[in-house]
Formats: structure tokens, C-alpha cells, sequence
């Protein structure tokens, strides 16, 4: 138990994992629990009268070891979880949901939090210090605060509740993916696939002492699978089996956790006062309410949809002449995809991964953040890791001054959910004088590699790590005084700029001149492959289009109204997406029941901030175009207003001092083709 609950004797004070049993984690939360309780207790107790120092900055440094416990185990139980991890998550989590909703309905806390902000006008604080104080008393006053004794006991047991919900959700998804197997014997069934994945399918048979070879519900084996396999009856099985996650009357059915999650969502807002869950979480966000959301998507919808349309009738055409496909269905998608993007641009991403081996991918992004940021990554072998994918790096600025601490791993596991996401096991902030440095990490689910190849992405892959590491450099360069203000805690809408404008450097010449060398010959990828890609990124632009609005859509109808009058989770989900659906519906398959975003992670009500970061990010890729990609004075606005100052300030008031004006929507409109 000491080892999660004393300052860690190690390098940089990184998680010691490799020192950490499962036995310590129950222990180590509780005493970190009695500690947070012992601090508030001591701010309530003070028997001077409520300053800023003294409420809101000893409130804020409140639970550290806490927050340290808890951001090591629920990163592992994403990562590297067990039956054994996840028993302990479903007992953790009503102990600190009943801690959180003790501390937020703490009357005499309330009370003074709310005398220091009733004098915010003559405290002479500085921005940061005014958005603290803003933040603290709203995380009060919207959480049940100013509720009467009876509603305050209803939202303990709706938040109890909720977090339960929500981890059974993430576990039964991630039973159904492992819980597949497409197991192919005839090697008639393998053609069209690409040599490498054929490799990795009969490496996963052989691991489990089989004949032939093993496909997963994993994306590295998914995709490819559904990408090229010419045999659409397999397709099709693999495609039904993807989509029928946690949807088969079983002990991993999702569907009443779906409509639990999203009535108790609804009546907790409605205790606080909002119409609907959605009303309640966009009032803290750039969007302010699901109005201005829908309003939004559907105008988007209405400049996306007749391209949709042509598109999807060009694919249908391509599909009905190349193998007279009468109907096109889900499980076609992928494939005719690909093979009509072979014929108009000859180019196929088997003939780009030899250029995106996995290693010169992530030292491209390393040196792209070196031209920009001025950092430095050094790979290092002693700092601890929880699994032996992990690769760790210390990273420094131009005078050798550390920034963070990252660690990448990037393969498919049993343990490990699918996707890809950014993380941190420490944030950073200043105290005593000490900037505190962030511990980050990025989780992916790449290709593994073989016995005879190397990882190799398709770019697809080398987008969602870019994507990432721009989420990544949002956390390391974090440069504030108070860690809940910190790095990636901004408006969730916000949240995705940083993000999604580093993906534009992919399809640049100049940056992908610095990575994108074949792996075996060491060649640079020729210009005509960086023409398709750029020729090809609006590619059935409109369909993808469609597809994220349709997600967004479906968010805000089961968040933006109230769900008590909905019966069935696939008949309101149907109805919901008919208007974008341009495939048959599939009678087996539910996209709700695992739509881990908005029921598991902290998505809801807010799918749509993907589509409205890309407006800002076009719009703030425009400038870097206009000055040169790597134009040092574009850079340097952009870490010292966005990235480094995470949520100290409102979003559009930091984008305006790195843009100088608020962001076109045109810029994305162009970008897709849609204008």
C-alpha cells in the first residue's frame, strides 16, 4: 500500500508499476480518500475568514495523492485491465463518487467558496486566478450545491449509479470484441488480403496452438479484413459480428445500460434545474446550448448530404459494374471504397505502409514538434512501464530544460480497449515555486510486427497518431499554476483543436519528407504517392461528413430530450439516423449499445465539438499555410496562446490572440470540398 500512497522514489517521480499489485489499489484509495477528507476538513474548519488562498487554492491542491492513485489505476484498467482490475474499478467507484458528492454538497464549503466569489470584484485576481474561482464556484452551485436535503440524497444515488453504469458498459464491449473470432482454415478465403495482415492472422492462430489463421474484432485485424477480403460472405460475418457488440440478448446486452445511463442523465439535470442533459452540459461549453448544436449539425448536414449522395451513387455504380452488386450493404463499404480509390487515384494503402513504418511515424511527429516547439524527445530505459509495448521518453525544450514525461504503447492486447486516446498520469502546475511536469501517454491499437515486417501503418494510422500526439503536446506544454486549469482541461469542444490540426501535416510535402522513407530501402515517398494523398483526402469527404454528423446526431437525441419515452434502444436509434443512413440497416446489428464515447467516456452531449474543432482547425492550419507549416512566429502564437494555456482563459478569447480573428467556417468547407 506505501508505494502508491508516499512520493514515488523514482526517476522524474514516474509511476513505479512494475512495484504495483492489484492488492494495493483497494487500500490505497481508501487512506487517499481519508486524506482529501482530511483537507476539506481543514479548509472548513478554518477559523479564518474564506480568501482565495486559503478556500479556492487550498481547495484546488485538495486530493492530490488521491488524483495520482486514481489516474494510475483507471489508465490501466483502459489499458492493461483484467477480471481482477475491473472487480476493484466496480468497487472503487462508488467510493469516490460518494467522496466527490460529499465534498460538492459540503454546505460550509459552499459557504465559503461562495463569500470569496461574492467578492471576486475587489480581489484583484489575474485571469487565471478569476477562472479558478469561476470554475470552483460553478463545479458548487451546478452540482447540487444549492439543493434542498432530500435532492441532494436522490443525486448521491444518480451519480452512484451513473459511475457503475458506465464501467459495466466499457467491460461488456470489451467482453464482446474478445469474445470473437473469425477462425479460416481455406486458404481460398485469404485472397485479397494483404500479405501482412495474412501474416499477423496466422501468427495469432499459431499463438493459440491453431490451424490456419485468426481475424479479431480489433481494428488492425477488422479493417484490413473488411478492407480487402474478396470473399463478402466472410465480410459480411466479421462486419455483423463488429456491430453486434454488447446487442445479443446475452450477459453483455447493453441495452438497458443505454437507456438507464440516459434517463438517469436526464433526471439528474432536471434536479439541477436544466431541461435536459444536454442544456446542463453545453452551458460550459463554447456551444452554450443543444439549439445552437443542432442548428450546427444540421446545417453541415444540409452543404454534406447531396455530396453524400453522389458519392454513395458513384460507389453503388463502381460496385454494380465491377462485380454486379445489386444493393450495396454495410459490410461492402470498406471494400468498394478502396478498390474505386485504387482506380481513380492508383493508390491503395498497401503501397503506402512500406513508407509509414510505425517507428520513423513517431520520429516524424517528434521532429515536427522539434521544428515547431523547440522539443526534444530522448528515449529512456529506465523509467518504469506497465507493459513491455510501452516505450518511454523524457522530453526537453531547446535549453535542455525537461517538459514531460511520454510513454507510447501502441499494440492490440486482451487487456486493452480498442481506439486511441491521449492521457496522463500527473498533470502539471506550479507550486512552492515548482513547475510540476506533466506525465503523458498515448494509447493506440496499431499493427503488430511480424516475423518478417516491421509495423507499418496504412495512413489512416499515421493521422490517428498524429491526432494523438496532438492531444499529447497539449498536456506536456501545459504551462499553468493550477492543475484543474491545466494541459487538455478546456471546454470539451476546445479540447479537439490541437489535436486535429496536427493531423494536417500529413499531407504536406515538406513534413512528410521527414518520415515517410520505405523501410527496407530507405527511399522518400516519391511525390506523385504525396500528390493522391493530397488529391485523395477529400475522397468520399461527403460520406465521412455524413457518418460523424450522423454520430453527433444521435448524441444529442438521446442527451438534447427527454428518454423516458424511448423503448427500444435500435428502433429510436433507426429512426434517429434515417436521415443520413445511406446503407440498408443491418437487423443484427445496434451502433448505441457500444458507442463507448458518449456511454462510457466523456463525450455526451458533446460528439459534435469533432465536426467543430474542425473548424477551427482548418481555420488555424490556414495561417501555418499562409506563413510556411514550420514559420516559427505562427508556432510560437500558437503554443503560447492555445497550447500552453490550457483552460485559463474562454477558448475563443485565446484562438482570437493566436488568430487575430475569430475562426472561417468557410476554411473547412474548402478543405472537405463541400464548397
Amino acid at each position: 500500500m506505501q508505494i502508491l500512497t508516499t512520493k514515488f522514489l523514482t526517476k522524474h517521480n514516474t509511476a513505479p508499476f512494475s512495484q504495483i499489485k492489484c492488492e494495493d489499489y483497494v487500500p490505497a484509495i481508501t487512506e487517499g480518500i481519508q486524506l482529501t477528507r482530511a483537507e476539506i476538513d481543514s479548509i472548513v474548519s478554518n477559523p479564518e475568514d474564506p480568501t482565495f488562498e486559503n478556500t479556492i487554492e487550498a481547495l484546488e491542491f485538495s486530493g492530490q495523492t488521491l488524483d495520482r492513485i486514481t489516474s494510475i489505476f483507471f489508465n490501466l484498467n483502459s489499458a492493461e485491465t483484467s477480471p481482477e482490475m475491473q472487480k476493484i474499478a466496480q468497487e472503487v467507484s462508488p467510493m469516490l463518487t460518494e467522496l466527490s458528492n460529499d465534498i460538492t454538497l459540503n454546505t460550509a464549503l459552499f459557504e465559503r467558496i461562495k463569500s470569496v466569489y461574492q467578492q471576486k470584484e475587489s480581489l484583484k485576481l489575474n485571469t487565471e486566478q478569476a477562472m479558478l474561482l469561476d470554475k470552483k464556484y460553478k463545479n458548487f452551485s451546478r452540482n447540487g450545491a444549492l439543493l434542498a436535503e432530500d435532492k441532494k440524497a436522490r443525486l448521491r444515488e444518480i451519480d452512484t449509479e451513473l459511475a457503475k453504469l458506465k464501467l459495466t458498459f466499457g467491460e461488456n464491449v470489451l467482453a464482446e470484441t474478445n469474445a470473437y473470432q473469425l477462425h479460416i482454415t481455406n486458404e481460398e478465403n485469404l485472397i485479397g488480403l494483404p500479405e501482412g495482415t495474412v501474416e499477423s492472422a496466422r501468427s495469432l492462430a499459431k499463438n493459440q496452438e491453431k490451424e490456419g489463421w485468426i481475424f479479431t474484432l480489433d481494428v488492425p485485424s477488422y479493417l484490413p479484413f473488411v478492407t480487402y477480403a474478396e470473399n463478402r460472405e466472410l465480410r459480411k460475418e466479421l462486419a455483423i459480428a463488429y456491430g453486434k457488440k454488447a446487442f445479443q440478448n446475452n450477459e453483455f446486452d447493453n441495452r438497458q445500460n443505454v437507456l438507464k445511463i440516459a434517463n438517469l442523465r436526464h433526471e439528474r439535470a432536471n434536479l439541477l434545474g436544466y431541461k435536459t442533459h444536454a442544456n446542463f452540459v453545453l452551458e460550459e461549453r463554447m456551444a452554450q446550448n443543444p439549439e445552437k448544436v443542432n442548428s450546427f449539425l444540421n446545417d453541415l448536414l444540409d452543404k454534406a448530404k447531396p455530396a453524400a449522395e453522389r458519392e454513395f451513387k458513384q460507389l453503388t455504380d463502381f460496385a454494380k459494374k465491377l462485380d454486379s452488386i445489386d444493393r450495396l450493404e454495410k459490410w461492402d463499404s470498406s471494400y468498394y471504397s478502396e478498390k474505386l480509390k485504387q482506380e481513380l487515384f492508383n493508390l491503395d494503402d498497401e503501397k503506402l505502409k512500406p513508407y509509414f513504418k510505425l517507428q520513423n511515424v513517431q520520429n516524424g511527429a517528434f521532429t515536427i514538434a522539434n521544428k515547431l516547439f523547440g522539443l526534444t524527445f530522448t528515449e529512456v530505459f529506465d523509467i518504469d512501464k506497465y507493459h513491455e509495448d510501452v516505450h518511454t521518453f523524457e522530453v526537453s525544450d531547446a535549453n535542455g530544460n525537461l517538459v514531460a514525461i511520454f510513454y507510447s504503447d501502441f499494440f492490440p492486447r486482451k487487456g486493452k480497449r480498442n481506439g486511441a486516446w491521449m492521457t496522463s498520469f500527473k498533470p502539471q502546475y506550479i507550486k512552492d515555486e515548482v513547475n510540476e511536469r506533466p506525465h503523458v501517454s498515448i494509447v493506440c491499437n496499431f499493427t503488430k510486427p511480424t516475423d518478417t515486417k516491421p509495423s507499418l501503418l496504412t495512413f489512416n494510422e499515421v493521422t490517428t497518431l498524429f491526432h494523438e500526439f496532438g492531444h499529447a503536446l497539449h498536456g506536456m506544454l501545459a504551462d499553468t499554476t493550477y492543475p484543474s486549469l491545466s494541459g487538455t482541461s478546456v471546454y470539451w469542444d476546445f479540447v479537439e483543436l490541437p489535436s486535429q490540426v496536427m493531423e494536417n501535416w500529413c499531407y504536406e510535402p515538406e513534413a512528410l519528407a521527414l518520415f515517410a522513407h520505405h523501410y527496407e530501402t530507405g527511399e522518400i515517398i516519391p511525390q506523385e504517392f504525396v500528390n493522391k494523398i493530397k488529391d485523395s483526402a477529400n475522397f468520399l469527404e461527403g460520406i465521412a461528413t455524413l457518418r460523424q454528423l450522423s454520430f453527433g446526431l444521435l448524441d444529442m437525441a438521446f442527451h438534447g430530450n427527454d428518454p423516458s419515452g424511448i423503448k427500444d434502444v435500435k428502433t429510436f436509434e433507426k429512426a434517429t439516423m434515417e436521415n443520413t443512413a445511406l446503407y440498408p440497416d443491418v437487423a443484427e446489428n445496434c451502433m448505441s449499445v457500444s458507442f463507448s464515447h458518449i456511454f462510457q467516456g466523456g463525450y455526451s452531449s458533446g460528439y459534435y465539438s469533432y465536426k467543430w474543432a474542425e473548424v477551427l482547425d482548418a481555420d488555424a492550419f490556414s495561417y501555418f499555410q499562409e506563413k510556411g507549416i514550420f514559420n516559427k512566429e505562427v508556432a510560437d502564437k500558437f503554443k503560447d496562446n492555445i497550447l500552453s494555456k490550457g483552460g485559463t482563459d474562454h477558448p475563443m478569447t485565446l484562438y482570437k490572440k493566436f488568430r487575430g480573428q475569430e475562426p472561417k467556417p468557410e476554411a473547412l468547407l474548402k478543405r472537405a470540398g463541400l464548397i
